[in-house]
């Protein structure tokens, strides 16, 4: 028999690795489809009940939402910021090659301190400045090329999920929760798992990604006034780099109003600073509590790290999926300090009667 359950065992991890190597390009598309499958579980019921039960329409209401209101936005502003990016390659490029030939010449207005010094330090700022352009030219020319190369790929993952999600969305119980059944977890901490996914999921897209939208694209429109070549690829820049504590949105624009200052914009440059301070740096004090409350219950430096280190693992969807797995560490380790603490604090485990117990 234990000869038997062996073999049975070998062989569902032999086919089963087998498996899992043929569709592993399809794995960051497949989670994702059950991530969002999950997320999108209320509007589906909602959508059930409208049209009377019929699971293949309310379905369809579902994924023609989701597409129409998330997915389609979304490759717009990726398609446009890919655009900008191609086209700011070749500023930058020209950028440098007027520092090489021309140097960094600008006035210091006369009320700044140390007016003198920043003004000799003209030709060692441009010399820096050019060196970070031709940098940024290779980094852009770089993945431009890797976005045009993906660009098949992209498509195809995107189909698989949207696809996955026809089958998973009918499904009465969640593929996350069908999948943890066969993790041999005990059955509470199954759904502790399943919740926690889902709720990071929802806090990683609500906060992180919707905020991150709403600053990108606020950020965005103040660079379209204020005349910054490639407006929608820095919104997309500073969407991205709203996740980081502290700092967010500032990494971009305050080198681009230290540029306006030195190109002799001085009212624009007060007037883009204004605006990052009073309305885009409040967006996040203003949505985050109302958007997501407390669903992560994770410290900033965790979403941060986690969030960055998808970033480089996985690309784009690693924003979404580096929560996650951060959410999943996390519970993981409190599911095995409420099995093992008693082990490990070196206190004895009564998990059955002693022997003479319960009887006459």
């Amino acid at each position: 028999m234990r000869l038997r359950m062996l073999a049975v065992a070998l062989a569902t991890l032999a086919i089963s690795a087998l498996f899992v190597g043929l569709i592993w390009d399809f794995l960051i598309a497949l989670f994702l489809a059950a991530i969002f499958s999950a997320m999108a579980s209320p509007l589906h019921k909602k959508a059930l009940s409208l049209v009377g039960g019929r699971n293949g329409l309310a379905t369809a209401i579902t994924l023609i939402t989701l597409f129409t209101c998330v997915f389609l936005p979304t490759l717009v502003l990726v398609y446009v910021a890919a655009v900008q990016a191609n086209e700011l390659t070749y500023d930058v490029i020209s950028f440098v090659q007027r520092l090489d030939t021309e140097g960094l010449n600008f006035t210091v207005p006369e009320w700044l301190p140390f007016k003198d010094q920043i003004q000799n330090a003209g030709p060692q700022i441009a010399s820096k400045l050019g060196e970070l352009a031709g940098t940024l030219a290779g980094f852009f020319v770089s993945a431009a090329s890797a976005a045009t190369k993906g660009t098949a790929s992209f498509f195809l993952s995107l189909f698989i999920m949207i696809y996955a999600m026809v089958f998973f969305l009918k499904e009465k119980t969640s593929v996350l929760a069908q999948l943890m059944r066969y993790s041999g977890l005990p059955r509470e901490s199954q759904e502790r798992l399943v919740v926690r996914t889902v709720s990071i999921s929802r806090a990683t897209i609500k906060g992180t990604l919707v905020i991150g939208i709403a600053q990108g694209a606020l950020g965005g429109i103040g660079f379209a006034v204020a005349g910054i070549s490639g407006a929608a690829f820095w919104a997309v820049v500073m969407a991205v780099a709203s996740v980081i504590p502290g700092i967010g949105t500032a990494l971009v624009w305050v080198p681009a109003v230290i540029y306006l200052f030195a190109t002799g914009k001085i009212v624009t440059a007060i007037a883009l600073a204004l605006w990052f301070a009073l309305v885009v740096g409040t967006v996040d004090n203003v949505l985050r509590p109302i958007l997501v409350g407390r669903d992560t219950e994770m410290p900033d430096l965790l979403v941060l790290i986690s969030t960055l280190g998808g970033l480089a693992m996985f690309g784009a969807v690693g924003l979404i999926i580096g929560p996650v797995i951060a959410g999943l560490f996390v519970t993981m380790w409190e599911l095995f300090q409420d099995t093992f603490g008693d082990v490990l604090a070196g206190e004895p485990v009564d998990d059955a009667r002693s022997p003479g117990e319960g009887q006459p």
